[in-house]
Order: C-alpha cells, then sequence, then structure tokens
C-alpha cells in the first residue's frame, strides 16, 4: 500500500495559534489536481480525531527545486518533466493547444518551459506575443517569458520568409542546441511542441532527452484519428510512455442561442483512447477567439480566462498534472491519517 503524506514526510512546518493550526503539503507536481481532495481528507481526519480544533490552514508550497527523477538528465539538469506534444497531421492546432497548455500549467503555480521544436514551422514567439530573440549571457541563452512560462523557438534566429530547407542530421542538431545552449533553469514541466508526423523531430527529442511522455492532438475526424494512431504507434516503438489524447476543436457552441454545432464530428478522440487503452485528457471547442489570441500573442488562457475554452485547458492541465505524477510514481494515497 503506498505511504500516506505523514509517512512520505510531505508534512512540514507545522505551528499552532491556540486551537488553530497551520502546515504545509510539499507535492512532487504543483499542478496536481490532488489538493482539493487532500485538503478535504486532511481536515476530516484532523476535525475527527481533535473536535476542539480550530481552523485549519493547508499550504501547497512551490518546490525551490525540482526533486529527481527519471525525465532529468545531463543536458536539463533542473527539469523534472519532459512532455512531448505532437499529431498525427497537421492542422490540427497542436501549437496552439500547446502554447494556451503551458499557460494553463503555470496558472496552477508550475514552473513552464516550452520547446518550440516545429522547426519548419516554428510559430510559437507569435502565439506567446514575443518576437525579440532572447540575449545570449555567457555561454548559454536565457529563454524568452511571457504569460509565466518560458519559451524558445527557432524563429527567433532565422527571418520569417527562410524556409527550413533541412535534412534529418540539421534537424537533430538544431534541436539539440535548443536544448543544450538555452538556460532553461529549474522548471516543473517543459512541453516540446513537435511537428506533425512521424519523422525525424520526434525520434531526435526521443534520443536526446529521457521523456516523461508524449501527448497526442487530434480533432474528432477519422482522417485526424488514423493519422494519430501512427503517431501513438511511433512514441510506443521508442518506449515513450502515452500521457493521453487531447481532441481539438471538438465542437463550436453558438455565442447567441448556445446552441452545439460539431463542425468535425465529435467524440471520435475520445472514443480512440477508450479503444487504445489510454488517457483521455479532454477536448477543446472551437472559437474563433482562439485563433485571435494565437494571432496576437495573448492566449486565450490569460485574454478570457473564464470562458468555456480556457476553462477546458485548465482541466486539461490538470488531467495532464495527474498522469505525469501517475508515470513517475508519485502519485499519494489519499489515506492521509490512519
Amino acid at each position: 500500500m503506498t505511504d500516506d503524506i505523514v509517512t512520505l514526510g510531505r508534512v512540514k512546518n507545522i505551528t499552532t495559534d491556540g486551537s488553530n493550526v497551520s502546515f504545509d503539503v510539499a507535492l512532487p507536481s504543483p499542478g496536481s489536481p490532488l489538493k482539493t481532495e487532500i485538503t478535504r481528507l486532511a481536515n476530516q481526519a484532523i476535525k475527527g480525531r481533535f473536535p476542539d480544533i480550530g481552523e485549519i490552514k493547508i499550504s501547497f508550497p512551490t518546490p525551490a527545486s525540482p526533486e529527481q527523477n527519471p525525465s532529468s538528465s545531463g543536458l536539463l539538469p533542473g527539469v523534472h518533466n519532459i512532455v512531448a506534444i505532437s499529431s498525427g497531421k497537421g492542422g490540427v492546432g497542436k501549437s496552439t493547444v500547446s502554447v494556451n497548455l503551458a499557460v494553463a500549467l503555470a496558472k496552477t503555480g508550475a514552473r513552464v518551459g516550452l520547446l518550440d521544436a516545429d522547426i519548419y514551422g516554428p510559430n510559437i514567439p507569435l502565439m506567446m506575443g514575443i518576437k525579440t530573440p532572447p540575449e545570449p549571457k555567457g555561454e548559454k541563452i536565457t529563454p524568452a517569458e511571457n504569460h509565466g512560462v518560458r519559451f524558445i523557438s527557432m524563429a527567433f534566429f532565422v527571418p520569417e520568409d527562410t524556409p527550413m530547407i533541412w535534412r534529418g542530421p540539421m534537424v537533430h542538431g538544431a534541436i539539440q542546441q535548443l536544448i543544450r545552449d538555452v538556460s532553461w533553469g529549474d522548471l516543473d514541466f517543459l512541453l516540446v511542441d513537435l511537428p506533425p508526423g512521424t519523422g525525424d523531430a520526434q525520434l531526435s527529442i526521443a534520443q536526446i532527452v529521457p521523456l516523461t511522455g508524449a501527448i497526442i492532438v487530434t480533432t474528432p475526424q477519422e482522417v485526424s484519428l488514423l493519422d494519430s494512431k501512427k503517431g501513438l504507434a511511433m512514441f510506443k516503438k521508442v518506449n515513450v510512455p502515452i500521457l493521453g489524447i487531447i481532441e481539438n476543436m471538438s465542437y463550436f457552441e453558438c455565442p447567441h442561442c448556445h446552441e452545439s454545432t460539431e463542425i468535425f464530428s465529435r467524440g471520435g478522440g475520445r472514443s480512440a483512447a477508450e479503444k487504445l487503452d489510454i488517457p483521455f485528457l479532454g477536448e477543446v471547442p472551437i472559437d474563433p477567439a482562439i485563433r485571435i489570441g494565437g494571432d496576437t500573442g495573448h492566449p486565450i488562457v490569460t485574454s478570457n480566462p473564464d470562458s468555456p475554452q480556457s476553462l477546458a485547458f485548465i482541466e486539461i492541465a490538470k488531467n495532464l498534472a495527474e498522469q505525469v505524477a501517475s508515470k513517475n510514481s508519485e502519485k499519494i494515497s489519499l489515506n492521509i491519517i490512519q
């Protein structure tokens, strides 16, 4: 049986003030959806044992530095979890999902980085609202930062109208440089936005750094799902765990009558996840505001945080944090006090 959080040493800084008590709970994944449940069960357990207890205050501080785990490597010693975001085909909104998912994770309190490994079509700087190349400091480049996310992209170093006509070894070298020559610092999550398909970039990132896992972004229609299955098979061949599927452009809700229209069908991502026995992280409704946010550098998670689309990304971020915690065997038993 998994040890409780007291036995694991995650309850820290216990203080009392009369009948009131406060303490910290150190969680390895800042975006963990377990916070609410831990708070509820801790209150229940403490009040059950000490009926006269006053206020119970529980804090979940972000660790000063990430704990070592299998995703750390010599190239990225301070990075806790590396997550690849891929798609079987282009046009499914993978980069838009990557940006909003990164911002959503940052809003949970996690330290987040975003690596634009889409070498042939790098557009993360546009979507993140910073086009000025970051300045080198010593032998390393400090990544750009906006919306609480550190990010780097080949778009910073290549003119907009210059095509990337690169063979496999050049792609591998470019990705390695974006990892090796950037001072990422301490991160809880480094999301890697990969180009569509199953080519050199996917193989390179799997060879260069140990991935915590991969996410597949799809749209509901059958042609996208077929290509997504190829991407899933590719990651399994290189022993990369699958953290889940995200269904983008799932449906359109009319802002006037609130009737839903399933433009590309709906539910294909969930159905595929069930058939393949992998997690379904969530679905994102289509909306012009998402596209506008990407074009203007204001992701919808920040520009309209209460919209259905933003809430979908927040929920997906929580589901991803849970999957990452599970893959790292960090999931804590909810039997807080026996």
